[in-house]
């Protein structure tokens, strides 16, 4: 049986509303949450009040703090939607359970694990190897959905520039089309 099925017959469905929060940072979530349909952007809220956005989910994904729902910790980002999205919650005791039932679903997990850790893996080569403007070219043909649904403040909290970089980039790379 497929990770979905199986999270979506032992979970609960939520709907959060666009600009609403899944969880905060420095929260305690124990839940890992399954994106039926949506965008939500992880972010980091700084001591000095800025903001940087780690990643941007969308539906098919799982996401949630490992750290809180894993280790019993405080969340280390905060979760918020950009668009109307539904997500079905589930605890990691109860994922965990379900996975040591079944082969398939441990295995799909495992999968879905590795995934995630090559889409960190390709962040922080772009963050510290490609220029913003490369950065910028590579969401724009890897997340389309983001460059139509995302602020262009939080496309630069992404990319690590300021909203007037961004600017300047855009138009460079339109120039150069």
């Amino acid at each position: 049986m497929e990770l979905e099925t199986v999270i979506k017959r032992n979970s609960e469905l939520v709907t959060i509303e666009k600009n609403q929060h899944v969880f905060f940072q420095g929260e305690r979530n124990g839940y890992l949450y399954f994106i039926e349909e949506g965008l939500l952007r992880a972010y980091y809220l700084l001591d000095n009040g800025d903001e940087r956005v780690k990643s941007f989910v969308s539906a098919g994904a799982l996401v949630g703090s490992l750290t809180a729902a894993y280790k019993k910790q405080e969340c280390s980002f905060n979760l918020q939607s950009i668009l109307r999205s539904k997500l079905w919650r589930i605890s990691v005791e109860k994922l965990l359970s379900l996975a040591e039932e079944s082969h398939e679903v441990a295995s799909d997990l495992i999968f879905r694990l590795l995934d995630l850790s090559m889409k960190k893996e390709q962040r922080e080569y772009e963050l510290l190897s490609l220029s913003a403007q490369e950065r910028y070219i590579s969401l724009r043909e890897n997340m389309p959905e983001v460059m139509q649904s995302v602020s262009q403040n939080n496309i630069a909290r992404y990319l690590g520039i300021t909203p007037v970089a961004l600017s300047r980039i855009k138009k460079r790379v339109k120039r150069e089309a």
